[in-house]
């Protein structure tokens, strides 16, 4: 992708070539006239070589102007490689989600790209359960009917919090392999893996008995409304997790 940089010295560039077209032009053109003006004595056809030599010299004149003023201004710096790397790819991106199944090609990188992340961990599998159950919950989304739009949107929250509890479940496990001194880390471990397990079960049985409704299956309908308020309590204590109230000290008198 060209950057303000490139772009600059393309522009340089062009301007440069231009003068000196316009240069040999000028030279050609006042050196046929210089020789055929004295050799068939100035006429009509002369005063077209003649005018012609003198404008070639004015824009040769420009351009070389205008070259100079550009080559006068400071040239932009170097695009930091990162942010160069990052440009290219939202470029790219904005290019592919604009295909008929391009945004369903991005989402699907972009689930293998962190599950690559966490291969070798703990919460690789319930990431890998969480990633399936969100998918299938997808194609369900459009035959729930108005009436499970509160009950998806509550899903969409769990499905946000256990994938942040995932993740900072890995960073933790990732700490505890530096050395002996992880060693203090693993009750901490132990609780988030515990939780996202507990929210993965609950995120998949709601999935479940959305399948079920869309099935037209009546029990599931009542099944539905249970996993919803099970799915909802367990988001509810993820951001209980991750925002703890914190208690005011006790006064001294």
């Amino acid at each position: 992708m060209a950057n303000d940089r490139s772009k600059h010295l393309k522009r340089l560039r062009k301007l440069h070539r231009s003068a000196r077209g316009w240069s040999v032009r000028a030279g050609l053109l006042t050196g046929a006239t210089a020789i055929l003006v004295p050799y068939s004595g100035l006429g009509l056809p002369d005063a077209f070589w003649a005018a012609a030599a003198g404008g070639s010299i004015a824009i040769t004149w420009w351009r070389w102007v205008d070259f100079r003023a550009f080559r006068a201004l400071p040239v932009p710096p170097e695009p930091d490689p990162a942010l160069a790397g990052t440009l290219a790819r939202e470029k790219l991106v904005g290019m592919v989600q604009r295909l008929p199944a391009g945004r369903t090609a991005i989402a699907e990188f972009d689930r293998q790209r962190e599950f690559y992340k966490l291969r070798g961990l703990t919460v690789a599998e319930p990431w890998r359960r969480l990633d399936r159950a969100a998918t299938m919950l997808g194609g369900l989304v459009g035959r729930l009917g108005p009436a499970a739009e509160g009950a998806v949107l509550d899903a969409a929250v769990a499905e946000r919090q256990l994938r942040d509890l995932a993740q900072r479940c890995a960073s933790v496990e990732r700490t505890m392999r530096i050395g002996p001194s992880g060693a203090a880390l693993r009750p901490a471990h132990r609780m988030l893996a515990e939780q996202l397990e507990q929210g993965v079960t609950a995120y998949e049985q709601f999935v479940t008995a959305a399948a079920g409704c869309v099935a037209e299956d009546n029990a599931a309908v009542g099944s539905l409304a249970d996993a919803t308020a099970f799915l909802r309590g367990v988001a509810e204590a993820l951001a209980d997790l991750r925002n703890p109230q914190t208690t005011p000290r006790a006064q001294t008198a």
